[in-house]
């Protein structure tokens, strides 16, 4: 952008000055100005105008998005809710899994070992036959 053009581009009225005063048009010439700009004479630019570089930047995002930009990732989109409510079922499908496998060895030690008494023998031949008879 020239110099002549710089100059002749609006900027806020006095009594609008604030940042947070400033009308969306005077956002959006802001940030398509800085856009332009080298980093030395974006610095020169945000002091002429009273602006941190934070607030530009918080424009440029609010712009993108409002345009359908690059959207933040998991915002509310039925597909993430979606792979969000899948990820929480398979994290609670694995601990379940985990836990089977965890008693399913546990019994395979339990039926290994010597019957220490009679009701505990019995116990075991009903677990390793599947019967479901009460054993006595």
């Amino acid at each position: 952008m020239s110099d002549d053009a710089r100059r002749s581009a609006p900027t806020p009225p006095a009594a609008a000055r604030r940042p947070e005063d400033w009308t969306p048009e005077q956002k959006l010439r802001a940030v398509t100005e800085a856009a332009a700009l080298s980093e030395r004479e974006l610095g020169e630019f945000l002091r002429r105008e009273g602006l941190h570089e934070a607030q530009l930047t918080e424009w440029r995002k609010a712009a993108l998005e409002a345009l359908g930009g690059p959207a933040k990732p998991g915002h509310g989109t039925a597909p993430s809710r979606r792979v969000r409510e899948l990820e929480r079922q398979l994290r609670r499908k694995d601990k379940a899994l985990a836990e089977a496998a965890a008693i399913l060895v546990l019994q395979k030690k339990h039926l290994g070992r010597r019957p220490t008494c009679r009701r505990e023998a019995q116990v075991r031949i009903r677990l390793s036959t599947g019967s479901e008879g009460s054993g006595r």
